[in-house]
């Protein structure tokens, strides 16, 4: 992988290219989530949850990333897209809350007692 590359890549001011690999990717964990339940893939259904989730963290990381191109380039596409973010980053907390931690009451004892830090 050139230096070139990696330096285009991550210029986010001047190219769509991360958010566009960041919506397909999201694309791709949401069609594994819809696929996790068939009967054929009994073994991965108990990440089926993860999947959506995931799915939706890479979605919502994709309209932050796309957003930086449009704060330079398309500013009432960027006007728009604000309220959207804000509404995401709302139903990704809530699904976090509830899927993931399970409705228990968030606090640093309980996260450094799971072992996620």
């Amino acid at each position: 992988m050139s230096e070139k590359f990696t330096d285009d890549i991550f210029d986010l001011k001047n190219d769509r290219r991360l958010s566009v690999y960041l919506y397909r990717a999201g694309f791709g964990a949401w069609l594994l989530y819809i696929v996790s339940g068939a009967r054929f893939m009994q073994s991965v259904r108990i990440y089926r949850t993860d999947f959506g989730v995931f799915s939706f963290f890479l979605m919502v990381m994709a309209l932050s990333t796309s957003m930086i191109y449009d704060y330079y380039h398309n500013p009432t596409e960027f006007a728009q897209k604000k309220k959207w973010l804000a509404i995401s980053y709302v139903v990704l907390a809530g699904l976090v809350y509830f899927f993931i931690l399970n409705n228990k009451p968030v606090s640093l004892e309980y996260l450094l007692g799971q072992g996620l830090f």
